[in-house]
């Protein structure tokens, strides 16, 4: 039960099943039903031709009950006497008593002789009583009915009984209890249980069968996914695509999507290589100028560089800082939620860069509120600082800061009067380990990672960071962040 075709083929079968095991025996319970009411509605009749028999006076010796053997009378008085019974009725029950010798009727109680007096107009001359007429009936209530046996010249079957009140000319109440036989309704339900038994083998070995292959075919795209994305794993290509079915169903989408994940995973892949190579790059440089300047300091005292050893390793040491950073966004590390007046954060950013090449110019919106920012402190302020240092990087004599409400957010604006960020270069300088060509250098263009670094921080506080021109010269950065609020 591995494999989702079999599963879909058992599940199907058994829905199947049940399905057809219902259907088939509300039909069963409808189909006897129907012939069960058949053979009251015979019982009934037959019952009734007795009761009009008796109502008119006939005597119980002399009644016609018709076939025997498809009805089977029985009549009964108020005592629940049997009076009367049908030619060759052997045994009987479902009627409520199952004698079937007529008991010897009681002797007649007389009847009190109207006086003259009474002025009585029902007497014949001779002086008797006539029968009244009027209380010669058969009754028009619905009948009771009931199942029972009957055995009829030694052949015993199954019955449905119906009763019927009637009165006879001497005034009794009986009941005649007449049967139609249920052989019919048997043999139907029988053959129509027959027919189901062995046609359901069939119709679910039928839907298995199909269910198997219908799945198995719509599962052939998935399978060669599957040896696709096994090839993949096992070559470490990423430059490799799963097949895309041409239907438009879940499968060519999952396919599709597949894809689409291959490309971000090798993109990402392709990024942590780069990434990788330019940082153990930028590294090589200042360890090997270092370890040549402490080697020759080891050699010749004399020729020691401290000021460019130490210029060296806080290169190193803000390199390093950089990819620890980096790689904590990369892990999906989530900023702070320290409420930061940014207004505050970069009055004390400026106060605290005293060695600048050029003076930094603030500005603040005072009074306008809403310069509050949720996030981490430390990675704010390393965005401001990375944005000033690219600032005074480039420009010639002006470099401004200014904080204010925008957008319902807050806006650090970053400003220099060098020659900017040519407009084809404007979203190519925030990739990693890219210097324009006028900053090659490593001394003046960095390693590359300030930008980068800085977008990635905004985008992470659900911030952006845009790079535009101030006119005729010089670049605006423009760091966005959501206000607190």
């Amino acid at each position: 039960m591995r494999s989702v075709r079999a599963r879909a083929a058992l599940g199907a079968t058994v829905v199947v099943a049940l399905a057809l095991a219902l259907a088939g025996l509300a039909v069963l319970l409808v189909l006897r039903a129907n012939l069960t009411d058949q053979a009251g509605l015979q019982a009934e009749v037959a019952a009734r031709e007795v009761a009009g028999q008796l109502a008119l006076g006939v005597p119980y010796d002399r009644l016609e009950t018709g076939d025997e053997e498809d009805h089977p009378v029985q009549v009964t008085d108020e005592d629940g006497r049997v009076v009367a019974v049908s030619k060759d009725l052997e045994a009987i029950s479902g009627t409520g008593t199952d004698r079937v010798t007529p008991a010897p009727a009681p002797p007649p109680t007389p009847t009190p002789s109207p006086t003259a007096e009474d002025g009585d107009d029902d007497d014949d001359d001779d002086g008797t009583d006539s029968p009244d007429p009027a209380r010669r009936e058969v009754s028009t209530d619905d009948p009771d009915f009931a199942n029972g046996t009957a055995t009829v010249d030694g052949d015993r079957a199954d019955y449905r009984f119906a009763s019927v009140e009637a009165t006879n000319a001497a005034g009794l109440t009986l009941t005649v209890h007449a049967g139609a036989p249920l052989a019919a309704e048997q043999r139907a339900v029988g053959s129509v249980r027959g027919a189901m038994l062995t046609g359901l083998p069939v119709v679910l070995l039928v839907v298995a069968g199909v269910t198997w292959l219908v799945t198995r075919r719509a599962l052939r795209p998935v399978e060669g996914i599957r040896r696709e994305m096994a090839a993949i794993t096992a070559s470490e290509d990423l430059s490799r695509r799963v097949p895309e079915p041409a239907s438009r169903d879940e499968i060519a989408r999952l396919a599709r999507t597949t894809n689409e994940t291959l490309t971000a995973l090798e993109a990402s892949v392709e990024r942590q290589r780069r990434f990788v190579a330019d940082a153990s790059h930028e590294l090589r440089s200042p360890i090997a100028s270092l370890r040549t300047q402490l080697e020759v300091g080891a050699a010749h005292p004399e020729l020691l560089d401290v000021t460019g050893a130490v210029a060296d390793t806080v290169r190193l040491q803000a390199l390093a800082a950089d990819l620890l950073l980096l790689a904590r966004l990369d892990a999906g590390e989530r900023p702070g939620t320290a409420l930061l007046d940014l207004g505050a954060l970069v009055r004390e950013e400026v106060s605290q860069r005293t060695g600048d090449r050029i003076p930094v110019t603030v500005s603040v919106a005072e009074g306008t509120g809403g310069l509050e920012v949720t996030g981490s402190r430390g990675q704010v302020a390393r965005v401001v600082g990375n944005l000033l240092d690219n600032a005074e990087r480039h420009a010639r004599g002006a470099v401004g800061i200014a904080v204010r409400a925008e957008d319902g957010g807050v806006v650090v604006e970053v400003t220099d009067d060098g020659d900017g960020v040519p407009e084809a270069e404007r979203e190519r300088i925030f990739e990693r380990f890219v210097r324009l060509d006028d900053a090659r250098t490593r001394d003046e263009g960095g390693a590359g990672l300030g930008l980068a670094l800085a977008r990635d921080v905004a985008a992470r506080h659900g911030g952006r960071l845009t790079v535009t021109g101030t006119g005729e010269r010089g670049a605006r950065f423009v760091l966005w962040l959501p206000d607190a609020r």
